[in-house]
């Protein structure tokens, strides 16, 4: 029996601390059968770019991720969206006019429940420098910030989180990005375990042409017991093989979906809500007191600021081909949250808290071992 509260077993929680933890795929845990994107990332969708501040050390375990929905300026150049709340004990900002107008006119920054304030401001400053017009010939901005709590292995009360480490996450946005204990999800918990940054994607070939739907998950939410990957009820068998797993985990997942079919607004909502599905497969029964929100866009539509003509046309798929994308949101969210975890290590924080990593019962999952089923058929 491990007690994975006590910071003794560190060592034994997680033996590869300095190498990158593997991913889903890479331990061979395959959800679904559509392909994935060169990258397996959200980035894989063409424009979009990721970044991260990690603020690691001691007490402090937080941090800021920002999503980058194009390389251009988003504020003149904006892109259909749509936003989701599947439970709204959350703190997000933003959410109330991408609803109304169906547009996103800034990057998408990530943080902890207590520093969205510093975010919105940094990010606010940000589109100013770029868009001299907003809030003087034109009207403000509407800045997206999304949280999760990270209070359990993070000083919150501590507000570490400064503008600089905002501007610090956008200058390094990249489509090569870390996954698990970095940005935004550095002091974040999953399923009692460590939780964090997590991304995936799939391509679909919709009439010869190839498209692409990517997910970037902050991972924060769930009880051990319910954990489930591939179906298999493997949080039942951590909690066997463990003691003192710890509180429940504070709740919330932030979930970014980005794809380059063009969708509308309403389109994109209807993608959103599918995401639940994918969320919904690793176990949680969604608590009372987590955030649980989905922020949808498409690229493949620029919406001008200042547009010139009194009508346009936009291109979108038609209603009858969504089903074809439902399955690849599911995927997406499903496997996004198991990298969030897996490639997360086991992490002490505030007050001596610990959070292990879900690599360490590697034997215990399912990687296609008959043995699993029969470890777990009496729990």
């Amino acid at each position: 029996m491990v007690n994975i509260l006590n910071p003794e077993v560190m060592t034994k929680l997680d033996t590869t601390s300095s190498n990158r933890l593997k991913t889903a795929r890479e331990w061979g845990i395959v959800i679904g059968d559509l392909p994935v994107g060169n990258l397996n990332l959200i980035t894989d969708v063409a424009g979009v770019r990721v970044g991260h501040a990690t603020l690691s050390n001691g007490s402090v375990q937080t941090g800021v991720s920002v999503v980058m929905p194009h390389v251009g300026n988003i504020f003149q150049e904006k892109v259909t969206a749509a936003a989701h709340v599947i439970n709204g004990f959350g703190k997000s900002m933003g959410l109330m006019q991408i609803a109304e107008l169906g547009t996103l006119e800034t990057p998408i920054v990530l943080t902890n429940t207590l520093s969205i304030g510093t975010a919105a401001t940094a990010l606010i400053e940000y589109m100013l420098e770029r868009n001299p017009a907003i809030g003087d010939t034109t009207g403000t901005v509407n800045p997206v910030v999304a949280e999760c709590n990270d209070g359990f292995l993070n000083d919150i009360r501590g507000l570490h989180i400064c503008k600089h480490h905002v501007r610090q996450a956008i200058d390094s946005v990249d489509i090569h990005f870390a996954q698990g204990a970095v940005g935004a999800g550095t002091g974040m918990r999953a399923y009692e375990l460590k939780g964090g940054v997590g991304s995936a994607s799939r391509v679909l070939n919709i009439d010869h042409q190839q498209f692409t739907i990517g997910m970037l998950v902050l991972a924060n939410m769930g009880r051990l017991h319910d954990l489930r990957i591939c179906a298999a009820p493997v949080g039942r068998a951590i909690c066997a093989d463990a003691i003192n797993v710890g509180l429940p985990a504070a709740g919330s997942i932030i979930m970014i979906l980005a794809t380059d079919i063009p969708l509308s607004a309403r389109q994109l909502g209807r993608l959103a809500r599918r995401a639940v599905v994918g969320l919904a497969r690793t176990g949680t029964v969604i608590d009372s007191g987590s955030g649980d929100i989905v922020l949808a866009f498409s690229t493949a539509n620029r919406i001008l600021h200042d547009q010139p003509q009194a009508v346009i046309q936009l291109p979108r798929l038609t209603e009858n081909r969504l089903d074809d994308l439902f399955p690849a949101v599911a995927d997406c969210t499903e496997e996004a949250i198991l990298n969030a975890m897996l490639t997360a290590p086991a992490t002490q924080g505030f007050n001596g808290h610990v959070a292990a990593s879900l690599s360490s019962y590697i034997d215990l999952l399912p990687i296609g071992s008959a043995q699993f089923e029969n470890d777990v058929s009496g729990l």
